[in-house]
C-alpha cells in the first residue's frame, strides 16, 4: 500500500514529465512510415529527373516549336507534340463527361440509397472494376463499344452536327447509306472506354467523403420535413464537394495517361481538331507505345521528352486533386 507524502516535505508530487518520442510498436510504425513515404517520392522524383535528363536533347534543338508543331515525323527532322496533346485532352474530356454522372450517381446510391446487406457487395463489385486490367478494357471497346459508339456518334453528328465539337468533316449524317469508318477509331470510341477504366477511382473517392458527412445533420434535415433527395441536395452534395472535385480530379490524372486501351482503338493521326466524333486522333501515351520499339537514339529522346509533358501535367492534375480531397476528410473548406 502506498501513501501520498504530506504538504510540505521533500517528497512533494510534482508533474511527470511526458516525452513525445513514440516507444514500442509506434516507433517502428512511425519510422516504417516515414520510409514508405521517402520511397515514394524518391521514385517519382527520379522519375522525372530521369526524363528530364533524357528529354533535354529534343527540349534544346527544337525549343518552343517542340511544343507548338503539330506533325510527329523524325524521319524529315519534324517534330511537335500539339497534336498529341490536343488529343490527349479530347479522350480525356469525353471520358469525364461519361464517367463524372456515372460515378457520383453511383456513389450516392450505395452512400444513401443501396439496403445495407448489398452495400458491401456493390462496393467490392466498383472495386473489382479497378483491378480490371487496362488491356481487357482495350479489347472490351474495340470489338463491342465501337459499332455501337460509332451509332451514337452518327446520332450527335445529325442533331448537334452544327456544333464544330460534333462536326464530323467529309460526311453526310443524313446520306442514304452513311459511312461508318467515318466515325470509328475517335477520341469519342476511346473516350467511352477509358471512361470505364477511371469511373471506379472516381467513385471510391466520392463515396469515402459521402460516407463521412455527420449523421446528425442528415437526420435534421430529415426531421425538418425533408424528403431523401433534399436532403442528399443540402447536406450531403454540399459536404462532399471537396470528394467530388478530387474524385474527378483522380479520374482527370489516370484519364490522361491511359495508354493501352487508347493505343487498341484510336486510329494514329496527327492533326490539330477537336472534332472528337472524327476517325483519327492520337495520344501521348498512345505515342510512345507505338513508336517505342522502333525508335532510334534521337527519335527516343523525342519519345521521353513528350513523356516528360505528361508526367509533369499528370502530377500537377494528381497533387491538386489530393489536396482537395485532404480538405475535404478534414472538413475544412465544406459548408454544410
Amino acid at each position: 500500500m502506498t501513501t501520498l507524502p504530506l504538504p510540505g516535505t521533500d517528497d512533494d508530487v510534482r508533474p511527470r514529465r511526458i516525452s513525445r518520442r513514440p516507444t514500442g510498436a509506434d516507433a517502428v510504425f512511425e519510422h516504417a512510415s516515414r520510409a514508405v513515404g521517402a520511397s515514394v517520392l524518391v521514385v517519382t522524383g527520379g522519375v522525372g529527373l530521369f526524363l528530364a535528363w533524357q528529354a533535354y536533347p529534343t527540349l534544346d534543338r527544337y525549343g518552343w516549336s517542340f511544343f507548338t508543331e503539330s506533325q510527329w515525323q523524325p524521319e524529315a527532322d519534324v517534330v511537335g507534340i500539339a497534336a498529341v496533346l490536343a488529343g490527349t485532352a479530347s479522350v480525356a474530356l469525353v471520358a469525364m463527361a461519361f464517367a463524372f454522372p456515372l460515378a457520383l450517381l453511383t456513389a450516392l446510391y450505395i452512400s444513401e440509397y443501396a439496403p445495407a446487406r448489398l452495400r458491401s457487395t456493390l462496393v467490392s463489385l466498383v472495386d473489382l472494376m479497378a483491378a480490371i486490367p487496362s488491356i481487357v478494357y482495350g479489347l472490351w471497346g474495340f470489338s463491342l463499344v465501337m459499332p455501337h459508339a460509332a451509332e451514337l456518334a452518327l446520332w450527335l453528328h445529325r442533331n448537334l452536327g452544327w456544333i464544330p465539337f460534333f462536326d464530323v468533316r467529309g460526311s453526310d449524317p443524313d446520306a442514304a447509306v452513311w459511312d461508318a469508318s467515318r466515325y470509328t477509331a475517335s477520341a469519342f470510341c476511346a473516350g467511352i472506354a477509358v471512361a470505364a477504366m477511371v469511373m471506379p477511382m472516381s467513385c471510391a473517392v466520392m463515396r469515402q467523403v459521402f460516407s463521412q458527412t455527420p449523421p446528425g445533420e442528415k437526420e435534421a434535415a430529415l426531421a425538418l420535413g425533408s424528403t431523401r433527395w433534399g436532403m442528399i441536395r443540402t447536406v450531403v452534395l454540399p459536404f462532399g464537394r471537396g470528394g467530388i472535385i478530387g474524385g474527378t480530379m483522380l479520374g482527370l490524372g489516370r484519364a490522361l495517361g491511359e495508354t493501352i486501351a487508347v493505343f487498341l482503338i484510336v486510329s494514329p493521326a496527327f492533326e490539330m481538331k477537336w472534332n472528337v466524333l472524327e476517325i483519327g486522333t492520337s495520344t501521348v501515351s498512345a505515342l510512345i507505345a507505338g513508336r517505342f520499339g522502333e525508335a532510334s537514339d534521337a527519335q527516343l529522346s523525342a519519345l521521353l521528352a513528350a513523356g516528360f509533358v505528361l508526367f509533369l501535367i499528370t502530377l500537377v492534375v494528381n497533387t491538386l486533386a489530393a489536396v482537395v480531397v485532404g480538405r475535404s476528410r478534414s472538413g475544412a473548406g465544406t459548408d454544410a
